[in-house]
This record gives C-alpha cells, sequence and structure tokens, in this order.
C-alpha cells in the first residue's frame, strides 16, 4: 500500500498543536472582547509579532537555510533563529530539509511531504496530522545544516525555544505595555495561528490558485493575493522553476518584502552574495510558456478558418526566430567561457561580451511582444 493510501499513526504533537490553537483563539478571543477591551499596544503586538514571525520563514527557513539564496550575519541568523522559532513550524533542520525534498519531488504523491495533488487539506495541514512516509526526516540533503551551529542549537533545543519565545516574549511585551493577557491573546494565540496559516497557504493555495508564466511541469502557482499574505512567497511558478534566486517577486512593482528586507540588508553589510537568476534564463521560459499557450489555442480553432494556416505559419517563423536566438545565445556563451579560460578578457571586451548579451535579451523580449500580440489575434473558443 503506498503512502498515499495508508493511514499512518496520529502526530500527536503536531496534531494539538494545529488543532487546538485554532479552536482556543475562537473562544477565547470573543470572550475577552465582551468582558474587557483589547489595548492598541496588544494589536500592535499581534502585528509586529506576525511580521517578525512571517518574516523570520520567509527570509531565515525558506530563502536563506532551505535554498541558500544568499549568506547572512550571523547576528541576522540569530533573529531568524529565534522569530522561526516562534512560529511553532519545527526545527530550521526539519523544515528546510522536508522542504528540499519537496521541491525534489514536487507533485509526487508518495514522496512529496505535503503534494498538492493529494488535495488542499492534505497539502495546507494535513500532512503534519499524521507520520506519513513521505514526511519521514531524512536529513541527508542537509549536510550544510547539520554542520551549523546556530541550526543545531536551535534543533537540539526546540522545544524549550519554543516555550522561551511563545510565553516568554508576549509575556514581557504585555508586562512592558501594562496588558500582559491582551498581549499574550493577540500577539501570543491569534498571532500563533494567522502566522501558521498564512505560511501554509504556500504549500495548499499557491498550488491551486494562479498562473503559471514560467513553467506548467509542476503544480506552482503565482498569486499575487497570497503575497500580500505570504510577505512575497506567492510568486510561487517562478519560485519553483528559479528557486536559488533570492527573488520570488522580480519585476519592482511585485510585492514582495522578504526580497527588499534582503536587499536592504546587504547596504549595511549583513547579507552577501544575494543570487539572481539571469534574466535570459526568466525571458526564456516566459517565451516558452507563451509558445505552448498559443499553440494550445491555435488547436481549438476550427480547421476551415479563413486566419488558421496564416496564424500556424506565423508561429512558426516565430518559433524559428526563438530558436535562432538560444543558438546565438549558446555560442556567445561558449565564446565567453573560452575566452574568460585563457584570460584574455580586458575591460572593453567585457563590456563588449555584457552589450551583445543585452541585445539578445531585448531580441526575446521583443519577441515575447510579437507572440503576444499573436496570441491575441486568435479567437478564445469557448
Amino acid at each position: 500500500m503506498t503512502d498515499s493510501t495508508a493511514k499512518p499513526p496520529i502526530n500527536w504533537p503536531g496534531a494539538i498543536v494545529l488543532l487546538s490553537t485554532p479552536l482556543i483563539a475562537m473562544i477565547l478571543l470573543p470572550w475577552y472582547a465582551l468582558n474587557h477591551e483589547f489595548s492598541s499596544a496588544a494589536w500592535w503586538s499581534f502585528l509586529l509579532l506576525a511580521g517578525a514571525n512571517g518574516m523570520a520563514i520567509t527570509a531565515g527557513y525558506h530563502r536563506l537555510w532551505a535554498h541558500r539564496t544568499y549568506e547572512a550575519h550571523w547576528t541576522i541568523r540569530i533573529i531568524y533563529m529565534i522569530f522561526g522559532t516562534m512560529a511553532i513550524q519545527n526545527s530550521i533542520l526539519v523544515w528546510a530539509s522536508g522542504h528540499r525534498t519537496h521541491h525534489r519531488h514536487i507533485d509526487d504523491v508518495d514522496h512529496d511531504p505535503y503534494s498538492a495533488k493529494r488535495g488542499f487539506w492534505f497539502s495546507h495541514i494535513g500532512w503534519m496530522l499524521r507520520q506519513y512516509e513521505s514526511g519521514r526526516d531524512d536529513f541527508r540533503n542537509a549536510p550544510d545544516l547539520l554542520n551549523d551551529k546556530i541550526v543545531m542549537f536551535q534543533h537540539n533545543h526546540y522545544l524549550k525555544l519554543v516555550l522561551l519565545t511563545n510565553i516568554g516574549i508576549p509575556a514581557l511585551i504585555g508586562y512592558a505595555v501594562g496588558d500582559v493577557w491582551g498581549v499574550l491573546l493577540l500577539g501570543g494565540l491569534l498571532r500563533l495561528v494567522w502566522s501558521h496559516h498564512t505560511t501554509f497557504f504556500i504549500n495548499s493555495l499557491a498550488h491551486m490558485w494562479g498562473t503559471r508564466p514560467y513553467t506548467d511541469e509542476n503544480t506552482a502557482r503565482d498569486n499575487p493575493v497570497l503575497a500580500l499574505l505570504t510577505y512575497g512567497e506567492g510568486y510561487h511558478n517562478y519560485h519553483h522553476i528559479f528557486q536559488y534566486d533570492y527573488r520570488n517577486g522580480i519585476h519592482w512593482y511585485q510585492f514582495d518584502p522578504t526580497k527588499w528586507l534582503i536587499f536592504a540588508l546587504s547596504w549595511v553589510g549583513l547579507t552577501r552574495n544575494l543570487k539572481r537568476c539571469p534574466q535570459f534564463a526568466i525571458e526564456k521560459a516566459k517565451l516558452t510558456m507563451q509558445f505552448k499557450y498559443a499553440e494550445e489555442k491555435l488547436s481549438l480553432q476550427a480547421a476551415g478558418h479563413a486566419q488558421l494556416e496564416a496564424w500556424k505559419a506565423k508561429l512558426a517563423q516565430e518559433y524559428e526566430h526563438f530558436n535562432l536566438v538560444l543558438n546565438d545565445w549558446s555560442k556567445l556563451r561558449e565564446t565567453w567561457f573560452a575566452e574568460k579560460k585563457l584570460e584574455l578578457l580586458h575591460k572593453w571586451e567585457e563590456a563588449s561580451f555584457r552589450t551583445r548579451f543585452q541585445e539578445i535579451e531585448y531580441r526575446l523580449k521583443m519577441q515575447r511582444k510579437r507572440l503576444r500580440l499573436l496570441t491575441a489575434q486568435v479567437p478564445s473558443v469557448a
């Protein structure tokens, strides 16, 4: 029997935390609001601690430790560790290792720990309620984390740190502002439930709701609404094809505060070696998908349509041009590497290569526009 149909033992710690906290919140918060008044400081504690938890998961657990998209100073890593622990999403080691498995086996119902193909409930929360074989810890994919002192300190003292951060931090804030119970309920309990389920949306909704502009080889979607709730993690289709990019939202207008934080910290030397996917690879992925959509749209047209053959010829012409550009890029890269290897590049030669690379990227961008116009001319079939 496969993991997808078996009924493994219940994961009692996970089930208790994940199922009891929303229930307790639904009872205590309305009762407290009816009998007392939440202070503005308590609401601010919710906003600030939820933000700290969310960014520690996205910038720390995810983009730093799981994908190594940049490097961070030890002070920043300790801050990530503290507030990531407070989010109660398991230790960095377990979280990041499991996430690497997810990327390696995405959508495989037997090996992806939270495969969206097993349904919304499973990918959102169900995978943590039972001890599924697909979610078994296997740290062979995380030798770097096993050698990270901060990661291992947290892993070895996880339960104590969870209690300290989730009770101690809200209690101290509540004492300082004169509203201990209000802060414990909003900055403690409500913050935890909110942090859990907004993060879990990336495993569930971000694989079910949105667009796929870069690849259709997996279920990951780009969704700007989810990006608002998850500090920029909603551009998930991009992330799954370019997972080593420190950005998820690559355009200036895309909401990605995690990217902004990482970039801002680099200005003061607290982050470095920020990895970015080459623009050419991004343009290539976009164009590949546009060709697929154009071909699908043409295949739905009636065989006798007056413009059908003209559209097909134009699409074939664009595809031929696409292959020529890819060939030019490949040749230019080979030349560049050969010159670099022989150490014959001077500054003016580097500038020349850079200009030629940018010219090829521009040709791809212009082709995307032409292809978009061509696709728009083809009527949609109901």
